[in-house]
């Protein structure tokens, strides 16, 4: 309430201001408040929140701007930032972002006839002792006003970070996982490590050709 008093005081006064919210059941706040609230020194939450957010929408913003509160949290806290999933749940509402919806479930996988004979080098075991060593496959999708929006994830295993993604209208059997692997490597460059381990499921997408000439 004081920001918005603030926004319009030069136009409607503040005595003005505080006598028509006074009548509204939104709530409201005295003209002496008001300059009292003015006067007070910040509150170490506002503070606290004043150096967090930047830093919030910092970590967001580098993994494409997809992560929710629980992703935000834990990417807060790798960060270095000791905060916990409430505060981060209130600084992301504070700061205007969200994580990607998601509504009813499409079918993401697509089945295929062909037989995968690549050997499953992971084996449940989702570690890694360095970046680039493993990145993991997926689809996933988003709801939007004219319908679903399909986007394909490469995330590298060790940092938990998005190193490569890609979104389409539709999904073709190949098209999307191939462009999200293709922008991973070119986010990763000369820091991906020999003998760098790709892992996905075993939908269509997955084991087509072109898909397994650029994965092999």
């Amino acid at each position: 309430m004081i920001e918005y008093i603030d926004t319009y005081r030069d136009r409607f006064g503040v005595e003005a201001i505080c006598r028509t919210l006074r009548q509204t059941e939104c709530g409201f706040i005295t003209s002496r408040g008001y300059r009292a609230a003015k006067t007070r020194a910040p509150s170490a939450r506002s503070l606290s929140d004043a150096l967090l957010i930047p830093e919030l929408v910092k970590v967001y913003e580098d993994n494409f701007s997809v992560y929710g509160v629980r992703k935000m949290w834990k990417a807060m806290q790798r960060a270095g930032w000791d905060i916990g999933r409430d505060q981060t749940a209130r600084l992301m509402k504070l700061a205007g972002i969200q994580g990607r919806r998601r509504g009813r479930t499409p079918i993401t996988t697509l089945r295929t006839d062909v037989a995968d004979c690549r050997p499953d080098l992971v084996n449940r075991d989702f570690t890694a002792c360095a970046p680039h060593r493993l990145w993991v496959a997926d689809i996933t999708y988003v709801r939007t006003l004219s319908g679903f929006a399909y986007t394909a994830f490469i995330t590298d295993v060790y940092s938990r970070k998005i190193v490569g993604v890609a979104t389409r209208a539709s999904m073709h059997t190949d098209e999307l996982p191939l462009e999200a692997f293709e922008h991973a490597l070119y986010h990763a460059g000369d820091l991906r490590a020999e003998g760098l381990v790709h892992h996905s499921d075993r939908g269509s997408q997955y084991v087509s050709i072109r898909y397994g000439c650029l994965v092999p």
